[in-house]
């Protein structure tokens, strides 16, 4: 009869479980904006090089600038 008491321990086990599941949903209902993560910023490509030929205004395709 020792799986009645398996039965019973694991139920509990899940019943805990949910309750501090429950718990921490409602704490987090009431903190919404309480994060510990630092705000995202905009992150930008390097800057161009002065010398880079690149980084200029394209050449025109028609032949007229």
């Amino acid at each position: 009869m020792t799986t009645t008491f398996q039965k019973r321990q694991k139920e509990m086990k899940r019943m805990e479980k949910a309750r501090a599941k429950a718990e921490r949903r409602a704490q987090k209902k009431l903190e919404p904006n309480s994060t510990d993560e630092e705000p995202l910023e905009v992150l930008t490509g390097p800057r161009p090089l002065d010398d880079d030929p690149l980084a200029g205004p394209l050449p025109s395709l028609h032949g007229t600038e």
